[in-house]
């Protein structure tokens, strides 16, 4: 026994253990010993850490797939009560239709009620860590602010921005938009486990002035960057109208955006330029497939990006553009999607989207030191899937058994920073029933505000359920 206080150890169990380790990636028949603070002891076979910590409370059975937990590196926690919606619209006519109207009367109890829902359902499908970026158009409520209340109520580790925009009728001057940054700051200086960046919605969508004020700000307070560039084809040609023939990541290189600690989401439309500028910056890259297939904005060219040795991460994207939380799903697709583009079956292993969903992820945010891998001295972010679920029953391959066959179903356990935060499937500190009654209630309020009738069946309407349309078309269908 190594240490005296080994009833506060607890020592995770599975048949497999994905360390994402790069000096011992998988083991067979592994465990993990993590303290009651939170620091990873030691990985190992299970033999050797049972005996090692023969008092410490052991979780699993030996059937499961243990892992760290999933790093999220894109998502608008702004969106948690505005989901399913817009499916037929481009990116910019979806944020018309959707995400405009909700985002000018969106209130700081919104997100946080918001937040709470999709962290719950993050958590549950493996998520400890999270890159939030907070977009709305109804300044002077720090509704960004909710964001960071919901995942310290959720006990999840994350990143919160505030991604402004000024190019929009009624916007009030700069000093509100870079008010709500420093709030922001503020609110997040004394989180352990949450941190903050400064958001930039859209290139597109800010104004030379609150551009040149980000990128001070930034140098003068070492703050990181979250952002969007290069998402679909026309953000490309009116950025060359507009800055004299230059792309939205040539634009952020000449203003000095891109000398600073960057994260950029989905960066699509790349030009030869634009890929060797983003390895020359160091700008890591947030990947949503199915954000991108269900506005069909496009395919990232997520193998090209990797030879370069651009730092790629996975993200679901927002609640309303994806439209749930879940990593499986974002994880699969991150595969599916780069075998069907490329017509080949070897364009992406299941290997190569795992790291991306974890230590690559992490890297991507700066947080590699801490967490992404299942290593002695980093913190306790740690998934335990169940292998007695239909999906694991029967593991040939573990890599590709998490990737193409797992669920949200088969997550049994959560820690995060050594916190149990999922029990045998359950949340371990929240009642979800709570939760999801609350989002109920407080989607339909904001979904009346927004006037959201021509959309949403919440309000009382018909929304885009029952279009005559759809309804002439299923008369004689059997």
């Amino acid at each position: 026994m190594e240490a005296a206080n080994a009833a506060a150890t607890t020592v995770v169990r599975g048949a497999w253990v994905l360390s994402m380790d790069p000096a011992r990636e998988l083991l067979r028949d592994g465990a993990v010993a993590f303290d009651a603070g939170g620091e990873i002891l030691a990985v190992g076979p299970w033999e050797e850490l049972r005996e090692r910590f023969s008092g410490a409370e052991v979780v699993g059975d030996g059937n499961g797939i243990v892992l760290p937990g999933f790093v999220n590196c894109h998502t608008h926690l702004t969106e948690g009560l505005i989901t399913g919606m817009g499916e037929t619209a481009s990116l910019w006519e979806w944020f018309d239709r959707v995400v405009e109207p909700a985002g000018r009367v969106t209130t700081r109890e919104d997100v946080r009620v918001g937040t709470k829902l999709k962290g719950a359902e993050m958590l549950l499908s493996g998520i400890t860590t999270v890159n939030d970026m907070s977009c709305h158009r109804n300044l002077g409520s720090l509704a960004s602010l909710g964001a960071a209340d919901g995942l310290v109520e959720m006990g999840l580790r994350g990143i919160v921005s505030f991604g402004a925009e000024n190019l929009y009728d009624g916007a009030p001057g700069e000093d509100v938009f870079m008010a709500e940054h420093e709030a922001l700051a503020d609110r997040l200086s004394s989180e352990p486990l949450v941190g903050f960046r400064l958001g930039i919605g859209t290139i597109l969508g800010v104004s030379d002035e609150l551009m040149t004020r980000s990128v001070a700000a930034c140098a003068e307070h070492g703050w990181g960057v979250h952002t969007h560039l290069a998402e679909v084809r026309e953000e490309v040609t009116e950025s060359r109208h507009r800055y004299a023939g230059r792309t939205t990541i040539e634009h952020s290189a000449h203003v000095g955006l891109l000398d600073h600690e960057v994260i950029a989401g989905h960066c699509i439309w790349c030009g030869e330029h634009d890929l060797s500028l983003l390895a020359a910056k160091d700008v890591a890259v947030a990947h949503s497939p199915v954000a991108n297939m269900i506005l069909a904005s496009g395919v990232c060219p997520v193998p090209r990006l990797r030879r370069e040795g651009v730092r790629v991460g996975i993200g679901t994207d927002g609640a309303a553009s994806n439209d749930n939380q879940d990593m499986f799903g974002a994880v699969k697709a991150a595969a599916l999607l780069q075998k069907v583009h490329h017509l080949r079956a070897d364009a992406i292993t299941a290997i190569d989207v795992m790291r991306m969903a974890t230590i690559e992820g992490a890297r991507a945010l700066g947080l590699d030191r801490e967490v992404g891998s299942l290593v002695a001295g980093k913190r306790a972010d740690v998934t335990l899937l169940d292998g007695n679920t239909p999906e694991l029953a029967a593991i040939h391959d573990p890599w590709q058994q998490v990737v193409y066959c797992a669920t949200s179903r088969c997550v049994s356990h959560v820690w995060v920073d050594g916190a149990p935060r999922v029990a045998d499937g359950r949340l371990a500190q929240q009642e979800l029933r709570e939760i999801v009654v609350e989002g109920r209630e407080q989607a339909i309020d904001l979904a009346e505000r927004a006037a959201l009738g021509g959309e949403s069946v919440l309000t009382g309407g018909e929304g885009r359920a029952f279009p005559a349309s759809a309804r002439e078309e299923t008369v004689g269908v059997v």
